[in-house]
């Protein structure tokens, strides 16, 4: 029988010990400890502080599969109890120096939250605590397959309902009532009956989903009719979310359908750039200038006082084609000095390029035409058939037709000759150009078709705004771009659905802790590149090449 390794389960522990120190240490634990989620019971500053205890302990059990049940608890309370020990030893340490010098989130309400309330004496409950979340991971580890999924599942739903309650409270007063909600919530928080039963009735169901899957026997009939039926379920689906978007701003109210036009817009330049980057493999960090390059020509030409134009002026029907013209354009000139350069040199050019519009948008020299730092302003918002689009509701169709748009174009590229030939020249440019790929038509394609989604993002961009800045087009812009990509998933359209509502849609929701959202942007991309490098839903190419390496290993494995 093979022995424990302690070494392990000490490690595990320092590690869950070392993130919630971490956490404390620069404040966010005593920040998010004030959005309650369950009650006055649990907090957001617990999951902080005590998600990594029991992630300490189901880890350290996992490792030692060959356990028996009661060696597994005992390692989930030993790694528990570990990770009480380097916040225990801060306090400790602040009670002799003043670690508020060197922390400055170290300050007395930390500590009363670190302490349980209790002063020093509270730190024998913490480490109680901590081992008692350490020995329930570990006794989670050593729970059935099918028990396991139903838990973790329904107590993710808990949470994220108590979370995000802004959303489910306004959704839920716009459809049954205000006086609904105190059924439910206590102020934002879920009142612990409601999370009990709800944690109850969802693990229920995600349980016996599960069993039902597990016995029921896959029978090749029933798979060739599923075949047969595909395409009747994928119109089901097409009419459902339709409804779904159509009555959404109706249901959500105004603050939600400016989130859901956030979210839309960066869809809009994510599809855009996920065409250069993830079909075409041309990392592009300057796909901001487009958007850029699309606003100040919706503003210039909707404007009386953009070109001194007097009443020659567009409407937004007329200027938008316009904008998306002029930006493909900018898309080829950008395309031609970097023909031929790869990798790391094309991010780099595109990077400066991005800077140099930014810039020359700021400049004196554009100001008789751009504005300078006023910018362009009074733009006009757009109207047709007597409906103005003047409100977040109405500004929301606007986006989603746009999104919608770009997300056909898309597929249509992603399955064309033109699609294939970018694929091939992401994967080996020389070859590809050895088997008759034109790369200077193809790649000049790429960043013209790209530059054409952003520039439609942005002359919506200024319409909804009104005015339109030259601080409004920073580098951070490309870095979110490119970011929802990577966490959505390569060369996905749905991916990059999945990573604008995770990187824009969640940070508007929960703007309260907006000082830590590049933290939380930094710590996301990490886990995502070491846990699942190919995204939440990455298209099947990369996944396939991706773990192509881990298949060819196991194959030649003994």
């Amino acid at each position: 029988m093979k022995t424990i390794q302690w070494r392990t389960t000490l490690r595990y522990g320092l590690l869950g010990g070392v993130a919630a120190l971490y956490f404390s240490a620069i404040g966010m634990v005593e920040l998010f400890a004030g959005r309650n989620l369950v009650g006055t019971t649990i907090n957001m500053g617990h999951i902080l502080l005590y998600g990594g205890v029991v992630a300490a302990g189901f880890l350290a059990a996992r490792s030692e599969a060959h356990a028996r049940l009661p060696q597994r608890l005992v390692i989930g309370l030993v790694a528990g109890l570990v990770a009480a020990v380097p916040t225990i030893a801060l306090v400790l340490l602040d009670s002799v120096w003043d670690m508020e010098a060197i922390f400055v989130s170290m300050n007395n309400p930390l500590i009363r939250l670190l302490t349980l309330g209790r002063g020093l004496p509270g730190l024998g409950m913490f480490l109680a605590v901590c081992g008692a979340l350490g020995l329930a991971g570990g006794g989670y580890n050593s729970m059935p397959g099918e028990h396991k999924a139903a838990g973790a599942r329904a107590l993710a739903l808990v949470l994220i309902v108590a979370i995000f309650s802004d959303l489910v409270t306004q959704v839920m007063s716009n459809l049954f009532g205000r006086g609904s909600l105190s059924l439910f919530f206590a102020g934002k928080a879920l009142k612990p009956a409601v999370a009990i039963v709800l944690f109850v009735l969802m693990g229920a169901v995600f349980y016996f989903r599960a069993v039902r899957k597990a016995r029921t026997p896959l029978d090749p009939e029933k798979v060739k009719v599923d075949k047969r039926t595909r395409l009747q379920r994928q119109v089901v689906q097409f009419v459902v979310v339709g409804i779904i978007l159509l009555v959404a701003p109706q249901v959500l109210g105004s603050f939600l359908s400016q989130v859901l036009f956030e979210v839309g817009r960066f869809v809009l330049l994510g599809l855009g750039l996920n065409i250069v980057v993830g079909y075409a493999g041309l990392l592009d960090l300057g796909y901001v200038a487009f958007f850029a390059v699309g606003a100040y020509t919706m503003g210039l030409l909707t404007t009386a006082t953009g070109l001194n134009m007097g009443g020659g002026v567009m409407n937004f029907w007329l200027a938008l084609p316009v904008a998306v013209l002029i930006s493909v354009l900018f898309g080829i000139l950008l395309g031609f000095p970097v023909l031929s350069l790869r990798g790391d040199y094309l991010a780099i050019v595109t990077l400066g390029f991005g800077e140099i519009v930014r810039i020359l948008a700021l400049s004196d020299w554009l100001k008789p035409i751009m504005g300078g730092a006023q910018g362009v302003l009074f733009i006009p918002t757009p109207h047709i058939f007597g409906v103005t689009f003047d409100t977040p509701q109405k500004m929301y169709y606007l986006v989603v037709l746009g999104a919608l748009l770009a997300a056909f174009v898309s597929i249509r590229l992603r399955d064309s000759r033109l699609g294939r030939q970018w694929m091939a020249m992401r994967e080996d440019e020389d070859v590809a150009e050895a088997m008759g790929i034109n790369l200077v038509q193809t790649k000049l394609l790429a960043f013209a078709i790209g530059a054409g989604f952003s520039g439609l993002g942005g002359a919506i961009f200024a319409a909804r705004l009104g005015n339109v800045f030259p601080h409004s087009f920073n580098l951070l812009i490309s870095l979110n771009a490119l970011s929802l990509i990577i966490v959505g998933g390569m060369g996905s359209i749905p991916g990059v659905i999945v990573g604008a509502v995770a990187l824009v849609g969640l940070p508007e929701l929960l703007r309260e802790f907006q000082e830590y959202r590049l933290l939380i942007y930094g710590i996301l991309l990490i886990v995502m590149m070491l846990n699942r490098p190919e995204g939440f839903l990455p298209a099947e190419v990369f996944k396939r090449e991706l773990h192509a390496e881990e298949g060819e290993l196991a194959g030649t494995g003994d």
